[in-house]
Protein backbone atom coordinates (compact mmCIF):
# COMPACT_ATOMS: atom_id res chain seq x y z
CA UNK A 1 0.00 0.00 0.00
CA UNK A 2 1.16 3.49 -0.69
CA UNK A 3 2.44 5.41 1.73
CA UNK A 4 1.14 9.25 2.28
CA UNK A 5 3.45 11.52 3.11
CA UNK A 6 3.84 16.12 2.73
CA UNK A 7 7.18 16.72 1.91
CA UNK A 8 9.03 19.31 -0.39
CA UNK A 9 10.73 18.59 -3.70
CA UNK A 10 14.39 18.17 -2.32
CA UNK A 11 13.11 15.68 0.34
CA UNK A 12 11.03 13.45 -2.26
CA UNK A 13 14.03 13.12 -4.77
CA UNK A 14 16.42 12.54 -1.77
CA UNK A 15 13.84 10.50 -0.27
CA UNK A 16 13.89 8.42 -3.47
CA UNK A 17 17.75 8.59 -3.50
CA UNK A 18 17.57 6.93 -0.48
CA UNK A 19 15.34 4.35 -1.83
CA UNK A 20 17.26 3.43 -4.45
CA UNK A 21 20.61 3.32 -2.45
CA UNK A 22 23.60 4.58 -5.26
CA UNK A 23 26.75 3.60 -4.72
CA UNK A 24 28.53 7.01 -4.46
CA UNK A 25 27.29 10.59 -4.29
CA UNK A 26 29.95 13.49 -4.99
CA UNK A 27 28.37 16.74 -4.44
CA UNK A 28 28.70 20.75 -3.99
CA UNK A 29 26.10 22.49 -2.52
CA UNK A 30 24.01 25.34 -4.26
CA UNK A 31 21.02 27.24 -4.10
CA UNK A 32 18.01 25.53 -4.14
CA UNK A 33 19.59 22.05 -4.16
CA UNK A 34 21.76 22.19 -1.59
CA UNK A 35 18.61 20.26 0.66
CA UNK A 36 19.22 17.19 -1.17
CA UNK A 37 22.98 16.62 -0.76
CA UNK A 38 22.19 17.16 2.60
CA UNK A 39 19.63 15.09 3.54
CA UNK A 40 21.36 12.15 1.63
CA UNK A 41 24.25 12.89 4.09
CA UNK A 42 21.86 12.72 7.10
CA UNK A 43 20.44 9.14 5.60
CA UNK A 44 24.23 7.89 5.27
CA UNK A 45 25.25 9.34 8.95
CA UNK A 46 22.30 7.37 10.21
CA UNK A 47 22.91 4.34 8.82
CA UNK A 48 19.84 4.36 6.50
CA UNK A 49 21.70 4.05 3.17
CA UNK A 50 25.44 2.70 2.36
CA UNK A 51 26.25 5.28 -0.14
CA UNK A 52 29.37 6.67 -0.37
CA UNK A 53 29.33 10.57 -0.10
CA UNK A 54 32.04 12.62 -1.29
CA UNK A 55 32.72 16.22 -0.16
CA UNK A 56 34.21 17.99 -3.33
CA UNK A 57 35.67 21.42 -3.83
CA UNK A 58 33.62 22.55 -6.50
CA UNK A 59 30.78 21.20 -8.93
CA UNK A 60 33.49 20.65 -11.35
CA UNK A 61 34.89 17.88 -9.25
CA UNK A 62 31.27 17.04 -7.95
CA UNK A 63 30.69 15.69 -11.63
CA UNK A 64 34.23 14.18 -12.26
CA UNK A 65 33.95 12.42 -9.16
CA UNK A 66 30.37 11.55 -10.50
CA UNK A 67 32.22 10.29 -14.28
CA UNK A 68 34.88 8.54 -12.47
CA UNK A 69 32.76 6.71 -9.66
CA UNK A 70 30.29 5.37 -13.16
CA UNK A 71 33.35 4.46 -15.05
CA UNK A 72 34.58 2.51 -12.47
CA UNK A 73 30.98 0.50 -12.58
CA UNK A 74 29.37 2.18 -9.53
CA UNK A 75 25.94 3.55 -9.58
CA UNK A 76 26.59 7.34 -9.21
CA UNK A 77 24.90 10.61 -9.21
CA UNK A 78 24.98 14.14 -7.76
CA UNK A 79 22.78 17.36 -7.47
CA UNK A 80 23.40 20.48 -8.38
CA UNK A 81 21.20 24.19 -10.12
CA UNK A 82 22.21 26.86 -11.98
CA UNK A 83 26.40 28.42 -11.85
CA UNK A 84 27.11 24.98 -10.66
CA UNK A 85 25.78 23.17 -13.08
CA UNK A 86 27.53 26.24 -15.46
CA UNK A 87 30.90 25.09 -13.54
CA UNK A 88 30.04 21.11 -14.76
CA UNK A 89 29.70 22.13 -18.63
CA UNK A 90 33.20 20.32 -19.91
CA UNK A 91 31.72 17.39 -17.76
CA UNK A 92 28.64 16.95 -19.18
CA UNK A 93 29.59 16.30 -22.30
CA UNK A 94 32.81 14.14 -21.05
CA UNK A 95 29.90 11.94 -19.26
CA UNK A 96 27.90 11.66 -22.08
CA UNK A 97 30.19 11.23 -24.89
CA UNK A 98 31.35 8.36 -22.54
CA UNK A 99 27.83 6.33 -21.67
CA UNK A 100 27.83 6.62 -18.92
CA UNK A 101 24.91 6.13 -16.95
CA UNK A 102 24.93 8.76 -13.94
CA UNK A 103 22.11 10.65 -12.77
CA UNK A 104 21.83 14.38 -11.73
CA UNK A 105 19.19 16.02 -9.82
CA UNK A 106 18.97 19.46 -11.17
CA UNK A 107 16.97 21.85 -9.13
CA UNK A 108 16.33 24.55 -12.41
CA UNK A 109 17.43 28.55 -11.45
CA UNK A 110 18.44 31.46 -13.40
CA UNK A 111 21.61 31.71 -14.59
CA UNK A 112 23.51 34.40 -14.06
CA UNK A 113 23.51 37.01 -14.58
CA UNK A 114 22.39 38.92 -13.15
CA UNK A 115 22.42 36.63 -9.84
CA UNK A 116 19.32 35.65 -9.40
CA UNK A 117 18.30 32.01 -7.11
CA UNK A 118 14.95 31.91 -8.14
CA UNK A 119 13.17 29.20 -10.88
CA UNK A 120 14.02 29.52 -14.86
CA UNK A 121 15.28 26.89 -17.22
CA UNK A 122 18.03 28.82 -18.35
CA UNK A 123 20.20 26.12 -16.82
CA UNK A 124 18.72 23.12 -17.97
CA UNK A 125 17.81 24.21 -21.54
CA UNK A 126 21.31 25.65 -21.88
CA UNK A 127 22.93 22.26 -21.51
CA UNK A 128 19.94 20.62 -24.02
CA UNK A 129 22.24 19.89 -26.40
CA UNK A 130 25.58 18.08 -24.17
CA UNK A 131 23.77 14.38 -24.75
CA UNK A 132 21.91 13.92 -21.12
CA UNK A 133 18.47 12.67 -21.44
CA UNK A 134 16.11 15.78 -19.74
CA UNK A 135 13.21 14.88 -17.91
CA UNK A 136 11.03 17.14 -16.24
CA UNK A 137 8.78 17.89 -13.27
CA UNK A 138 5.31 19.43 -12.60
CA UNK A 139 4.78 18.61 -8.81
CA UNK A 140 6.69 17.13 -6.04
CA UNK A 141 5.03 13.74 -6.57
CA UNK A 142 6.60 13.72 -10.21
CA UNK A 143 9.90 14.43 -9.17
CA UNK A 144 9.97 11.69 -6.86
CA UNK A 145 8.65 9.48 -9.55
CA UNK A 146 10.96 10.67 -12.53
CA UNK A 147 13.91 9.72 -9.77
CA UNK A 148 12.50 6.12 -9.58
CA UNK A 149 12.30 5.67 -12.67
CA UNK A 150 16.25 7.39 -13.60
CA UNK A 151 18.42 4.24 -13.49
CA UNK A 152 16.22 2.01 -15.11
CA UNK A 153 16.25 4.41 -18.07
CA UNK A 154 19.76 5.90 -17.99
CA UNK A 155 21.40 1.53 -17.53
CA UNK A 156 19.55 0.06 -20.14
CA UNK A 157 21.40 -1.95 -22.61
CA UNK A 158 20.20 0.17 -25.78
CA UNK A 159 20.92 3.89 -24.24
CA UNK A 160 24.03 3.93 -21.54
CA UNK A 161 23.51 8.02 -21.46
CA UNK A 162 23.90 10.45 -18.66
CA UNK A 163 20.11 11.40 -17.29
CA UNK A 164 18.96 14.73 -15.53
CA UNK A 165 15.87 14.45 -13.29
CA UNK A 166 14.70 18.69 -13.17
CA UNK A 167 11.67 20.41 -10.76
CA UNK A 168 11.49 23.94 -10.74
CA UNK A 169 13.87 25.69 -7.64
CA UNK A 170 11.69 26.76 -4.95
CA UNK A 171 8.21 26.46 -6.42
CA UNK A 172 8.29 22.57 -6.01
CA UNK A 173 11.82 22.23 -4.44
CA UNK A 174 10.55 24.01 -1.75
CA UNK A 175 7.26 23.95 -1.10
CA UNK A 176 5.46 21.25 0.80
CA UNK A 177 2.85 19.21 -0.70
CA UNK A 178 0.91 15.48 -0.41
CA UNK A 179 2.56 13.00 -2.52
CA UNK A 180 2.48 9.04 -2.40
CA UNK A 181 5.47 7.29 -1.72
CA UNK A 182 6.21 3.46 -2.97
CA UNK A 183 7.15 1.12 -0.21
CA UNK A 184 11.66 0.30 -0.05
CA UNK A 185 10.74 -2.85 -1.32
CA UNK A 186 9.16 -2.25 -3.98
CA UNK A 187 11.73 0.54 -4.92
CA UNK A 188 14.59 -1.50 -4.94
CA UNK A 189 13.26 -4.73 -7.08
CA UNK A 190 12.03 -1.91 -9.46
CA UNK A 191 15.28 -0.49 -9.83
CA UNK A 192 17.52 -3.48 -9.55
CA UNK A 193 20.78 -3.96 -9.12
CA UNK A 194 23.40 -2.44 -11.29
CA UNK A 195 25.44 -4.97 -12.66
CA UNK A 196 27.54 -3.24 -15.55
CA UNK A 197 29.13 -5.22 -18.71
CA UNK A 198 31.93 -2.89 -19.66
CA UNK A 199 33.47 -1.07 -16.44
CA UNK A 200 37.45 0.09 -15.38
CA UNK A 201 37.68 -2.43 -12.20
CA UNK A 202 37.12 -5.43 -14.39
CA UNK A 203 40.86 -6.69 -14.81
CA UNK A 204 39.67 -9.08 -17.30
CA UNK A 205 38.41 -6.75 -19.80
CA UNK A 206 40.73 -4.03 -20.22
CA UNK A 207 39.18 -0.88 -21.29
CA UNK A 208 40.15 2.96 -21.82
CA UNK A 209 37.22 6.15 -20.47
CA UNK A 210 37.77 9.06 -22.54
CA UNK A 211 40.25 8.16 -24.91
CA UNK A 212 41.19 11.38 -27.41
CA UNK A 213 39.19 10.72 -31.10
CA UNK A 214 41.07 11.68 -34.32
CA UNK A 215 38.58 12.80 -37.01
CA UNK A 216 37.98 8.97 -38.11
CA UNK A 217 36.53 8.74 -34.97
CA UNK A 218 34.68 11.31 -33.48
CA UNK A 219 31.79 11.72 -35.98
CA UNK A 220 30.99 7.95 -35.14
CA UNK A 221 30.61 8.58 -31.49
CA UNK A 222 28.60 11.11 -32.26
CA UNK A 223 26.11 9.33 -34.26
CA UNK A 224 26.02 6.50 -31.71
CA UNK A 225 25.07 8.97 -29.00
CA UNK A 226 22.33 9.78 -31.39
CA UNK A 227 21.25 6.26 -31.88
CA UNK A 228 21.16 5.93 -27.87
CA UNK A 229 19.10 9.07 -27.55
CA UNK A 230 16.30 7.53 -30.11
CA UNK A 231 16.74 3.80 -28.19
CA UNK A 232 15.73 5.98 -25.26
CA UNK A 233 12.37 7.02 -26.31
CA UNK A 234 10.99 3.70 -26.62
CA UNK A 235 12.62 2.61 -22.91
CA UNK A 236 11.22 6.10 -21.61
CA UNK A 237 7.52 4.72 -22.53
CA UNK A 238 8.45 0.97 -21.55
CA UNK A 239 9.86 2.17 -18.05
CA UNK A 240 6.59 4.37 -17.68
CA UNK A 241 4.02 1.80 -18.01
CA UNK A 242 5.95 -0.48 -15.79
CA UNK A 243 6.42 2.08 -13.23
CA UNK A 244 2.36 2.64 -13.86
CA UNK A 245 1.41 -0.65 -13.35
CA UNK A 246 3.23 -0.59 -9.78
CA UNK A 247 2.15 2.70 -8.44
CA UNK A 248 -0.88 4.12 -10.41
CA UNK A 249 0.93 6.63 -12.30
CA UNK A 250 1.82 5.86 -15.87
CA UNK A 251 4.35 8.33 -17.78
CA UNK A 252 5.16 8.82 -21.44
CA UNK A 253 6.68 11.76 -23.05
CA UNK A 254 4.22 14.36 -22.22
CA UNK A 255 0.83 14.93 -20.47
CA UNK A 256 -2.40 15.96 -22.32
CA UNK A 257 -5.12 17.92 -20.60
CA UNK A 258 -7.97 18.42 -21.74
CA UNK A 259 -6.57 17.95 -25.18
CA UNK A 260 -8.85 15.90 -27.15
CA UNK A 261 -11.04 18.22 -29.07
CA UNK A 262 -8.71 21.54 -28.12
CA UNK A 263 -8.70 24.03 -30.76
CA UNK A 264 -6.20 26.05 -28.74
CA UNK A 265 -3.73 25.16 -26.85
CA UNK A 266 -0.27 26.24 -24.40
CA UNK A 267 2.78 23.90 -24.78
CA UNK A 268 4.56 24.23 -21.79
CA UNK A 269 7.09 22.82 -18.83
CA UNK A 270 7.34 22.28 -15.31
CA UNK A 271 5.26 23.77 -12.66
CA UNK A 272 3.36 26.93 -14.82
CA UNK A 273 1.37 23.29 -16.33
CA UNK A 274 -0.84 23.76 -13.07
CA UNK A 275 -1.41 27.13 -13.21
CA UNK A 276 -2.56 26.85 -17.18
CA UNK A 277 -4.59 23.84 -15.93
CA UNK A 278 -6.44 26.35 -13.35
CA UNK A 279 -7.25 28.89 -16.44
CA UNK A 280 -8.17 25.69 -18.80
CA UNK A 281 -10.61 24.73 -16.40
CA UNK A 282 -12.19 28.11 -16.04
CA UNK A 283 -12.21 28.71 -19.68
CA UNK A 284 -13.77 25.57 -20.30
CA UNK A 285 -16.95 26.65 -17.78
CA UNK A 286 -17.34 29.17 -20.36
CA UNK A 287 -17.54 27.03 -23.48
CA UNK A 288 -14.07 27.62 -24.65
CA UNK A 289 -11.89 24.40 -26.16
CA UNK A 290 -8.89 25.28 -24.76
CA UNK A 291 -5.89 22.59 -23.39
CA UNK A 292 -2.49 21.97 -22.69
CA UNK A 293 0.05 19.67 -23.63
CA UNK A 294 2.19 19.39 -20.60
CA UNK A 295 6.54 18.34 -21.68
CA UNK A 296 7.83 16.25 -19.24
CA UNK A 297 10.65 14.49 -21.98
CA UNK A 298 12.80 17.12 -23.75
CA UNK A 299 15.72 14.98 -24.45
CA UNK A 300 15.16 12.77 -26.66
CA UNK A 301 12.93 15.51 -27.97
CA UNK A 302 9.39 13.83 -29.25
CA UNK A 303 8.58 15.55 -31.98
CA UNK A 304 6.86 13.67 -33.87
CA UNK A 305 4.10 12.61 -31.14
CA UNK A 306 4.06 15.93 -30.21
CA UNK A 307 2.67 17.15 -33.90
CA UNK A 308 0.22 14.46 -33.57
CA UNK A 309 -0.99 15.50 -30.39
CA UNK A 310 -1.34 19.48 -31.51
CA UNK A 311 -3.35 17.76 -35.02
CA UNK A 312 -6.39 19.17 -34.50
CA UNK A 313 -5.25 22.73 -32.42
CA UNK A 314 -6.01 25.44 -34.64
CA UNK A 315 -3.43 27.73 -32.82
CA UNK A 316 -0.55 26.65 -30.13
CA UNK A 317 1.12 29.29 -27.52
CA UNK A 318 4.80 28.00 -26.53
CA UNK A 319 5.72 28.74 -23.16
CA UNK A 320 9.39 29.01 -22.45
CA UNK A 321 10.87 29.70 -19.36
CA UNK A 322 14.15 31.27 -20.47
CA UNK A 323 15.80 33.13 -22.94
CA UNK A 324 18.20 32.36 -26.29
CA UNK A 325 18.62 35.18 -27.66
CA UNK A 326 18.00 34.23 -31.11
CA UNK A 327 15.37 36.28 -31.52
CA UNK A 328 12.63 34.32 -32.66
CA UNK A 329 11.88 31.70 -29.95
CA UNK A 330 13.31 30.11 -27.18
CA UNK A 331 14.16 26.23 -26.97
CA UNK A 332 10.91 24.73 -26.36
CA UNK A 333 9.28 26.87 -29.34
CA UNK A 334 12.18 26.49 -31.97
CA UNK A 335 11.97 22.40 -31.52
CA UNK A 336 7.87 22.19 -31.30
CA UNK A 337 7.85 24.81 -34.71
CA UNK A 338 10.28 22.66 -36.66
CA UNK A 339 7.89 19.43 -35.04
CA UNK A 340 4.80 21.12 -36.55
CA UNK A 341 6.26 22.18 -39.46
CA UNK A 342 7.36 19.09 -40.80
CA UNK A 343 4.51 17.15 -40.15
CA UNK A 344 2.97 20.10 -42.09
CA UNK A 345 0.66 21.48 -39.77
CA UNK A 346 -1.68 24.35 -40.23
CA UNK A 347 -1.86 25.51 -36.74
CA UNK A 348 -0.96 29.31 -36.05
CA UNK A 349 1.69 29.34 -33.67
CA UNK A 350 3.04 31.96 -31.03
CA UNK A 351 6.05 31.81 -28.64
CA UNK A 352 6.32 34.08 -25.72
CA UNK A 353 8.70 33.97 -22.54
CA UNK A 354 7.88 33.79 -18.81
CA UNK A 355 8.70 33.23 -16.07
CA UNK A 356 12.16 34.63 -15.71
CA UNK A 357 13.99 34.46 -12.70
CA UNK A 358 11.17 33.63 -10.93
CA UNK A 359 8.38 35.71 -12.18
CA UNK A 360 5.10 35.02 -11.56
CA UNK A 361 2.63 33.24 -13.79
CA UNK A 362 -0.34 33.60 -12.98
CA UNK A 363 -4.17 32.29 -14.24
CA UNK A 364 -4.41 35.70 -15.68
CA UNK A 365 -1.89 35.53 -17.74
CA UNK A 366 -2.78 32.02 -19.31
CA UNK A 367 -5.94 33.25 -19.99
CA UNK A 368 -4.95 35.84 -21.59
CA UNK A 369 -2.44 34.01 -24.17
CA UNK A 370 -5.39 31.82 -25.27
CA UNK A 371 -7.92 34.78 -26.09
CA UNK A 372 -5.02 36.02 -27.90
CA UNK A 373 -4.99 32.51 -29.71
CA UNK A 374 -8.03 32.81 -30.82
CA UNK A 375 -7.92 36.18 -31.51
CA UNK A 376 -5.47 35.04 -34.10
CA UNK A 377 -7.47 32.43 -35.83
CA UNK A 378 -10.86 34.44 -35.53
CA UNK A 379 -9.91 37.70 -36.05
CA UNK A 380 -6.59 37.32 -37.98
CA UNK A 381 -5.01 39.59 -35.53
CA UNK A 382 -0.67 40.06 -35.86
CA UNK A 383 0.90 38.93 -32.83
CA UNK A 384 4.36 40.11 -31.10
CA UNK A 385 6.42 36.50 -31.53
CA UNK A 386 8.46 35.87 -29.03
CA UNK A 387 6.51 38.27 -26.48
CA UNK A 388 7.57 38.44 -22.63
CA UNK A 389 4.54 37.56 -20.89
CA UNK A 390 4.45 39.66 -17.03
CA UNK A 391 7.07 42.13 -18.36
CA UNK A 392 6.83 45.26 -15.95
CA UNK A 393 5.84 48.11 -18.09
CA UNK A 394 8.64 50.83 -17.73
Amino acid sequence: MAIRERLSGNEAVAYAIKQVNPDVMPAFPITPSTEIPQMVANYIANGEVDTEFIPVESEHSAMSAAIGASAAGARALTATSSCGMALMWELLYVAASNRLPLALTLVNRALSGPININCDHSDSMGARDAGWIQIYAESNQEVYDNFIQAYRISEHKDVHLPIMICQDGFITSHALANIELLEDEKVKNFVGEYHPENYLLNSEQPMAVGPYAVSNYYMETKKAQVEAMKNAKQVILDVGKEYGELSGRTYGFFEEYRLDDAEYAIVIIGSAAGTTKDAIDELREQGKKVGLLKLRVFRPFPAEEIAVALKNCKAVGIMDRCESFNGQAGPLAAEVTAALFRAKSHAEVVSYVYGLGGRDYRVEDAREIFEELEDVVVNGKEVEQFRYIGLRSR
